[in-house]
């Protein structure tokens, strides 16, 4: 099973590493000790989302940008451990929603508005 938190050190440290960086110089500009980060980039701590904000910031790359690498890795490492089943796909049931019942913009989607049959 892959743990989220060393997927997640998995891709700070290859950030750091790819912009030639130290781990003191990165700890520095987050104002994280160098001992926590170090384990944050091994998988042996969870980053809380406001010290992930501050690693990030002090890559300078987007916190988006690094989940986003974080789930690529996710679904990659889940595709690879599904056993592989033998037989067609199985078959989905259908739900028809009327036209008519859906919301007309992403607007309506947030209040939760539905249209009127």
């Amino acid at each position: 099973m892959v743990l989220l938190r060393q997927l997640l050190g998995d891709v700070l440290r290859q950030l750091r590493l790819r912009q030639g960086r130290t781990l003191r110089e990165v700890s520095a500009a987050a104002r994280v000790s160098l001992g926590y980060l170090s384990e944050v980039e091994r998988g042996q701590k969870e980053a809380s989302s406001e010290l992930l904000a501050a690693i990030c910031k002090a890559l300078g790359v987007p916190l988006s940008h690094v989940l986003r690498e974080v789930s690529d890795l996710l679904a990659l490492a889940e595709l690879q451990a599904e056993p592989v089943l033998a037989g067609p796909p199985p078959q989905h049931e259908r739900i028809a929603v009327p036209a008519a019942s859906v919301p007309d913009s992403p607007e309506a989607i947030v209040r939760g508005d539905m249209v009127a049959a």
